[in-house]
C-alpha cells in the first residue's frame, strides 16, 4: 500500500490549512489562499502539471486578493460617509470667541475644548460670540458669524 500523497491531497492539505489560519486571524487573507489551493486541488485531479497548477494557483489568489477590496468596499461600505478628522473636521463647527476678533491682528477662539488663533471673515467680533470655521490656514481659523454665513449662501442663491 502506497501512502505518498498525490499532489491533489497535499493542494487540499494546503487549503485546509490556510482555511483554519483564516479562521484564526482576521482580515480575509488566508481565505483566498485557501481557495487558490482548492483550485489547484481540483486541477491537480483533473491531470493538469505542477506547472500549470502553481501558475492557477497564483492567478486565483491573486484575482481573489485583488478583488475583495473592491467587493468588501461596494458591500459594506455603501452607505458610509467619509470621516473627517483632524483640521479638516474643524470646518463648519461653532467655536466661541474667548478674545475679540479685530480686524488687524485677529484674537482667540475656543473650538473643541482647544485655543486657536483665528481671524475673521465677518468683521469685529467680541468675546463670548459664537462663530462659524469657514477655512483653516496653518493654525489661523478664519471664522465668520453664523447669521452672516446665511445671508452670503442665500445671496448666492439669488444670484444663481
Amino acid at each position: 500500500m502506497d501512502l505518498t500523497p498525490t499532489a491533489w491531497q497535499l493542494w487540499l492539505a494546503a487549503a485546509l490549512v490556510f482555511g483554519a489560519l483564516e479562521i484564526k486571524l482576521s482580515g480575509f487573507v488566508t481565505l483566498w489562499f485557501a481557495i487558490g489551493a482548492l483550485v489547484a486541488s481540483l486541477a491537480s485531479a483533473l491531470g493538469l502539471g505542477i506547472d500549470g497548477q502553481l501558475l492557477l494557483f497564483t492567478v486565483v489568489c491573486g484575482a481573489l486578493f485583488a478583488a475583495s477590496r473592491t467587493l468588501f468596499k461596494e458591500a459594506f461600505m455603501r452607505t458610509a460617509t467619509p470621516l473627517r478628522t483632524g483640521v479638516e473636521a474643524m470646518l463648519g463647527q461653532d467655536a466661541v470667541v474667548t478674545e475679540a476678533l479685530l480686524d488687524p491682528q485677529g484674537g482667540t477662539v475656543r473650538i473643541n475644548g482647544e485655543l486657536w488663533a483665528a481671524r475673521s471673515l465677518s468683521g469685529p467680533m467680541g468675546e463670548g460670540e459664537r462663530v462659524t470655521v469657514e477655512q483653516v490656514e496653518g493654525l489661523k481659523l478664519w471664522v465668520r458669524r453664523p447669521t452672516a454665513r446665511h445671508e452670503v449662501l442665500l445671496q448666492k442663491k439669488e444670484g444663481a
